[in-house]
């Protein structure tokens, strides 16, 4: 392949995979990101860098004083700490990257600080200086440029590498990928707008804020006034977000590194920040977390109450709440179905609902929690909506809409659409949808359970004359839902009960 040639994008994603494929036998599965994501990003900026370069180079006829002005360049890398500087070195290759990555991150702190993450390269049992000049070498024999790969096409190929490294490292992959159909349907649902601003308060790899740049973009308005706002509490995960956006043309964003629930860092006046629109996939059921002082929350996160220790969920779901602006703020959360019947959260469900605060609660198939086969949903959050919408909320039974194929499960543009036309059109339609009054929802114990008001034709229980191996494949199916939803019910139940043991309460 020539070195100025255009990549397409099965050649760049074969290209990148390649790189993991080095590494294999000398680290798990699960670390890999560690190393690639910021060697990919060091090659990309480098090799931008060079381009940037010799187009003022040409424009100044030569002058190479003006083709090193900062003006002309994106990000600014100091002498001695390019990529061709790094491809020299044939000892203490690992020393070098850290140092470079570092000095290229103090001369941009307004952006770059902390991008390439906290990865031990001077590490010489797991990264020997031979294996480091065999991943430099492989990186080297392509350019990265924008002329040889635009940015939405890199930034395609940066996602499928994200999600390569979510299949081979199992469960871990959750920490900073939610699947792209489903975040395709929460962006839609949410329809985000010019000069709106976007926060996820536990943003992983930055999916859901880029997919809802990328919306904005693609209906043909200006991306680029976006507010984009994100927190993370892993370091790496928080760094491959930042480069994440770079890497799509997402220049104007702010991706913080805390605990969102101990620490919330976007504030406003010393007041918790508010947004138009907020859309997250918060972790499950956290063990650990910041309960002790849940009581006397200083940004009044606490107007549902106090969640158990064992199980955070109402906790962001209340974080989420308090962070959306009084009259456009919306929000769409990807949960487990736990959270809408479980008892021992039944009055944070009965003061939201009194609240008014749920739109809209959409059931989806199972599979799309990456590596678990629970079923998902996407609760609704919108405080001030239109008066024929106040007082109800609309059910929609999606479970059907799935497509699932080799192991995985996704979403089909028809499934979207018609998910999205029931919540726009907020009717009833026969297996599908229910608009319910708040009041038939209190009088059911704020059970928010979506069989409780809508059933698909799939998991009614009565047979139907002339489908007498469906019904009987019917019954089984739901019978095996109930009692996966018991075994949910014990489980969080313990989780309850070990939270307050460890509370001491």
């Amino acid at each position: 392949m020539s070195m100025a040639s255009r990549m397409t994008i099965p050649e760049v994603e074969a290209h990148l995979w390649e790189s993991a494929n080095i590494l294999r036998g000398r680290m798990d599965a699960s670390d890999f990101k560690s190393f690639i994501f910021p060697l990919l990003f060091f090659k990309r900026i480098s090799d931008v860098y060079d381009e940037e370069f010799d187009e003022a180079l040409a424009e100044s006829d030569g002058d190479l004083t003006f083709a090193e002005f900062a003006e002309n360049h994106r990000f600014q890398i100091p002498k001695g700490s390019h990529w061709e500087d790094i491809r020299k070195l044939t000892t203490n290759v690992g020393a070098g990257l850290q140092r470079a990555m570092r000095n290229i991150e103090s001369n941009n702190p307004a952006h770059l600080l902390g991008i390439f993450g906290d990865a031990q390269w001077t590490n010489k049992e797991r990264l020997p200086d031979t294996l480091l000049r065999d991943l430099i070498d492989h990186y080297s024999g392509t350019k990265l440029g924008l002329s040889a790969i635009p940015q939405d096409e890199f930034g395609v190929a940066y996602e499928y590498l994200i999600r390569k490294f979510a299949d081979d490292s199992g469960h871990t992959a959750a920490e900073f990928y939610t699947n792209r159909t489903v975040v395709t349907l929460m962006t839609r649902l949410m329809n985000p707008q010019e000069r709106e601003s976007i926060y996820d308060p536990t943003c992983g790899s930055g999916g859901l804020l880029l997919n809802a740049a990328l919306a904005v973009k693609a209906s043909g308005l200006e991306h680029r006034t976006l507010k984009i706002y994100g927190q993370e509490l892993n370091l790496l995960t928080s760094a491959i977000a930042r480069m994440n956006l770079f890497l799509h043309g997402i220049e104007d964003f702010k991706i913080e590194r805390d605990d969102t629930l101990a620490n919330p860092l976007f504030l406003d006046n010393d007041k918790l920040a508010q947004f138009d629109v907020v859309l997250a996939n918060p972790p499950y059921s956290v063990k650990r977390w910041s309960r002790s002082s849940w009581s006397n929350d200083r940004f009044g996160r606490n107007f549902l109450g106090v969640p158990p220790q064992g199980c955070a969920d109402y906790a962001f779901l209340q974080h989420i709440i308090k962070s959306l602006k009084p009259g456009s703020g919306r929000s769409a959360v990807l949960l487990p179905h736990g959270v809408l019947f479980r008892k021992n959260e039944v009055e944070f469900r009965r003061k939201m609902i009194e609240m008014d605060l749920v739109e809209a609660v959409i059931g989806l198939g199972a599979n799309l929690f990456y590596n678990s086969p629970m079923e998902s949903c996407i609760v609704v959050f919108r405080p001030k909506r239109d008066r024929h919408r106040q007082g109800k909320v609309i059910f929609i039974n999606a479970v059907e809409q799935i497509r699932h194929e080799r192991g995985s499960s996704y979403l089909l543009s028809e499934h979207i659409d018609r998910i999205l036309n029931a919540y726009q059109t907020n009717q009833d339609v026969e297996n599908f949808s229910v608009v319910t009054p708040i009041q038939e929802i209190l009088d059911n114990d704020a059970n928010l359970s979506i069989n409780l008001y809508i059933q698909a034709k799939s998991q009614r229980n009565v047979p139907v004359e002339g489908e007498t191996f469906d019904a009987r494949f019917n019954e089984w199916t739901t019978n095996a839902k109930a009692l996966e939803q018991l075994r949910m019910s014990i489980q969080e139940s313990l989780l309850d009960w070990e939270g307050k043991m460890q509370d001491g309460s």
